[in-house]
């Protein structure tokens, strides 16, 4: 069962602020216009690897 990848809640997102590309990653390392779990899906056919939930303890 595949379970749906929030990157935003992955400790390697990031929001560039960029007009066209707002979207980053650091753990692949691009920028796009489309949330990255689904450029990696997209690309490989694959799930993200990388994921990992950021620590929420502030």
């Amino acid at each position: 069962m595949n379970k749906k990848i929030v990157c935003q809640k992955c400790k390697f997102y990031y929001v560039t602020w960029e007009k066209y590309k707002p979207h980053g990653c650091k753990a692949y390392g691009f920028k796009s216009q489309t949330i990255p779990s689904v450029v990696v899906k997209r690309s490989s056919g694959l799930d993200c690897s990388f994921f990992e939930l950021k620590n929420s303890q502030l």
